[in-house]
């Protein structure tokens, strides 16, 4: 039996094993809600699914005709789906405690993974669902690039921005908060100066938590869909951007994973870029 829970504590479930299958999800819907390249969930079935607490802080938005979105209102992690339809539930990795008895098996929506997104493991991948699921994804509309500007926006699209000029840096985090905020295998972020960011529309949507006994890691996401967004930072001067809520390339690629100390167990980092144990010297 695994435990699962949100950043702030408010949503706490119980899911019982065997978990049938582990996958990584590149589709922009995950990439949207999750706020990094890729989310990674865990299937078991619906039976051993149980609220411990917190379902009333539950939000659900309706993401395609077919699939729900679930996070919690307060922090805005994404939470558990159950699928009675099919038997089983599936829940986010990351927000699992313990050895859950399973690791990544493939990688699907490939297909529409972000520019910046480099798959370095060995791990099948599928542009789509395998076909053993027999089930056809919900593909969107990319957004045209322009010369010098690169925009986001939320899963529901009632969020949006733009920033112009060049990003200053992009890491991809493993500590404990990221990977509870996210609810991922690590937080993928972009770090522009303040006055390079813009909102276009739905900044009343936008909602921050703050982890009290932390000095600055903040999550902003949307109220109405649960999608990562930037998180402007007036006392620093900078906004970090989750990298899953570009809508275009920022042209820049992770410099870093840094917090590798606290990693998932169930995830491999492999690939060139640079590890560290905490914050890079720099």
């Amino acid at each position: 039996m695994a435990k699962g829970r949100c950043l702030c504590g408010a949503l706490n479930y119980e899911l019982d094993g065997p978990f049938s299958a582990m996958m990584h999800c590149h589709c922009s819907m995950c990439r949207k809600h999750h706020g990094t390249g890729f989310a990674t969930f865990v299937v078991a079935p619906i039976a051993g699914f149980r609220w411990v607490s917190g379902e009333d802080k539950l939000v659900r938005y309706p993401s395609s005709p077919n699939g729900v979105r679930s996070f919690c209102g307060v922090c805005g992690s994404a939470g558990p789906t159950t699928m009675p339809k099919y038997g089983i539930a599936a829940a986010p990795a990351a927000s699992l405690e313990g050895d859950l008895g399973i690791k990544p098996q493939n990688h699907i929506f490939v297909g529409s993974k972000a520019a910046w997104d480099e798959i370095t493991d060995a791990l099948p991948q599928h542009d789509a669902y395998p076909p053993a699921f027999d089930a056809e994804g919900v593909f969107r509309p990319t957004v045209a690039p322009r010369a010098g500007i690169t925009e986001g926006s939320c899963l529901c699209g009632e969020v949006g921005y733009e920033i112009t000029g060049a990003p200053m840096r992009m890491m991809n985090c493993h500590c404990g908060r990221c990977r509870l905020g996210r609810a991922a295998a690590h937080a993928s972020n972009v770090f522009y100066k303040l006055d390079q960011f813009r909102w276009l529309r739905g900044e009343s949507l936008v909602k921050e938590f703050k982890v009290a006994d932390a000095r600055f890691h903040t999550v902003a996401f949307c109220t109405r869909c649960g999608g990562k967004v930037p998180r402007p930072s007036l006392d620093r001067g900078v906004v970090v951007v989750p990298a899953g809520s570009l809508d275009t390339d920022p042209g820049i690629r992770p410099q870093a994973h840094i917090f590798v100390a606290d990693k998932a167990h169930w995830f491999d980092i492999t690939g060139s870029v640079p590890q560290f144990e905490a914050m890079p010297p720099a």
